[in-house]
């Protein structure tokens, strides 16, 4: 049911429902999510044609992305100490509509490589900011780092 890119990340391809009204994608059921994952809320982000988002990783969040919409590139890194560093890239979208968990520790950025605007689902398994949007956000961000390993 799921393909692991990297140790921890779980992904899993979606089916379009097509009719004559349009379609239909289940985002992600309880009985398919990877054992320990439960999403804390969920949002939808738009990302214009050329726009990168990230690189970035958490500390203790779990992404769960629902690329369904646009043509992106999905970029993971292994951050985790004691894994070997490797550099995985996906195309993911339209064409290749997936929900993909990134655990704690993997370095991720997706782009848009479409020509119009793309939409990503996130169910992640932490509240941003904590509860009442009181604590610090749980975010590394690489992409303002010269020195970066994790280039695009």
């Amino acid at each position: 049911m799921f393909e692991q890119p990297l140790p921890g990340v779980y992904m899993r391809k979606l089916r379009r429902h097509q009719d004559s009204r349009g379609w239909l994608i289940e985002a992600f059921r309880e009985d398919e999510l990877p054992e320990g994952f439960s999403p804390a809320m969920g949002y939808i982000s738009v990302t214009h044609p050329g726009v990168a988002r990230g690189p970035h990783e958490h500390v203790h969040q779990t992404d769960g992305f629902v690329f369904l919409s646009g043509k992106f590139r999905l970029h993971l890194w292994e951050n985790r100490e004691g894994n070997e560093q490797a550099k995985i890239t996906l195309e993911v979208g339209d064409e290749d509509p997936v929900f993909i968990t990134v655990p704690p520790g993997v370095v991720h950025a997706y782009e848009n490589v479409g020509d119009g605007d793309a939409f990503v689902l996130n169910f992640p398994d932490k509240l941003y900011a904590g509860h009442g949007r009181a604590e610090p956000v749980d975010e590394i961000r690489h992409e303002d780092d010269a020195e970066t390993r994790f280039v695009l």
